[in-house]
């Protein structure tokens, strides 16, 4: 915009300007020209009373002391003065008894009659091209510079203008990029011409609005979250009452990993829209506590389970609860989804710079809709995927959903490894 201002006030201005000095210039040389015509038409002037009243001497005298080339042809032929034959112009003003002024190649020339007692006498001079235009080139250049200043200063005066026009609307288009990367706290001051103060206005009331709207949300989630914690309380005290230890223990646990992803969700909704610190953890520790849980439920229902983790720690820049929560949306799709006696294995890879996360299983497959968010063929929520990938992306990691080598499902989460310092 700033550019294009710039230009159209250019653009104004050369025109304005070409109105005025074109005309201008034209005027100039048509005035140098009457001028240099003028003085030597007062020198003619000057010199034809003395041809009738002077003898030959004193007027040659005269035309010799003049200021421009003079030329007197008299009746009887002789020629005073600058010597020059007559021209068409001479002998027809002395045939009709008429002044004439007449452009030539030489010049301007100007012819006027002389009636004396012997005849008619011509008195002639000739203006040069050259005193035509004298001063006409530098009456030009000077305009010529006059039009360039004047178009200089205008382009300073508009860039002037635009910038203080453009400079609102670029710290509007700052403020939405803030608010983009979810900066809610980002605002415009309103300036500039009423127009932008008004979008500037409107835009620090959707970023008021968006802020209310995911406070509400945060909180409603925060409450709804809050009320499984009596469900879960409840079913704690059942699991006390079952008379096997074995499935009372793992009932319990399960009723305490249930309640530790509310508590996430909780802390998570709460803490939405603040930055987050980059924390990392084991993920070979975090793996297999999660497999070794999922395993009692696997045996329960036949499922063979292969897993392979390494040997050492492996760092990545994935939060434990975070990971913890991937793996167990992506092992209870395998159950939720796939018949009882179906396998399906956990890999754990070290790789540079992180680490690779696999979980495949020998049932039917993903349908082509599964990777995104909220769409399931199987009628659940279709939200664990999108858990899994967030997990990793989040972390500066991805997934990827394919097709494992028995026709089963395959996810894979590539993991970054740890922010060196962190």
């Amino acid at each position: 915009m700033r550019r294009r201002l710039t230009l159209l006030v250019a653009a104004t201005t050369g025109l304005v300007l070409l109105a005025f000095l074109v005309p201008l210039a034209l005027l100039v040389r048509q005035v140098a020209a009457d001028r240099a015509v003028s003085r030597a038409d007062n020198v003619v002037r000057a010199i034809v009373p003395l041809v009738g009243t002077s003898d030959s001497s004193e007027l040659e005298l005269s035309l010799n002391g003049a200021s421009v080339p003079v030329t007197v042809y008299l009746p009887d032929g002789r020629v005073l003065g600058a010597p020059a034959p007559p021209t068409a112009a001479v002998r027809l003003a002395g045939a009709a008894g008429q002044s004439y002024t007449v452009d030539g190649a030489a010049g301007r020339e100007i012819v006027v009659p002389v009636v004396t007692a012997q005849g008619t006498a011509v008195v002639r001079t000739v203006v040069p091209r050259a005193e035509l235009t004298r001063g006409v080139a530098q009456a030009w250049l000077v305009l010529a510079g006059l039009g360039v200043a004047l178009v200089l200063l205008g382009l300073l005066i508009a860039d002037r203008f635009a910038r203080a026009l453009v400079a609102p609307i670029a710290d509007l288009s700052a403020v939405s990029h803030r608010l983009a990367r979810a900066e809610l706290s980002a605002r415009a001051s309103p300036a500039g011409p009423p127009e932008v103060r008004e979008v500037a206005g409107a835009l620090n009331h959707l970023a008021g609005r968006i802020q209310d709207l995911l406070r509400q949300e945060r909180e409603q989630v925060a409450d709804l979250s809050h009320r499984l914690r009596t469900p879960l309380t409840a079913l704690r005290l059942e699991a006390e009452t079952l008379r096997d230890p074995d499935d009372a223990a793992r009932l319990a646990a399960a009723a305490d990993a249930i309640e530790r992803a509310v508590t996430a969700v909780i802390r998570e909704s709460r803490r939405r829209g603040a930055t987050r610190p980059r924390t990392g953890c084991d993920a070979t520790a975090v793996v297999a506590e999660r497999v070794a849980f999922w395993s009692v439920l696997a045996e329960d229902t036949d499922r063979g389970v292969r897993r392979e983790l390494p040997a050492a720690p492996l760092p990545v820049a994935v939060a434990a609860d975070d990971l913890a929560a991937a793996l167990d949306a992506l092992l209870g799709n395998v159950f939720a989804h796939t018949p009882d006696g179906t396998d399906f294995a956990v890999s754990l890879t070290a790789r540079p710079g992180g680490g690779v996360l696999t979980v495949s299983d020998s049932g039917p497959g993903f349908a082509s809709s599964a990777p995104r968010r909220g769409v399931s063929g199987s009628g659940s929520t279709g939200l664990g995927l999108d858990i899994a990938r967030q997990a990793a992306e989040t972390a500066g990691g991805s997934m990827r959903v394919e097709a494992g080598r028995d026709g089963g499902a395959r996810v894979v989460l590539e993991l970054a490894g740890p922010l060196t310092g962190a």
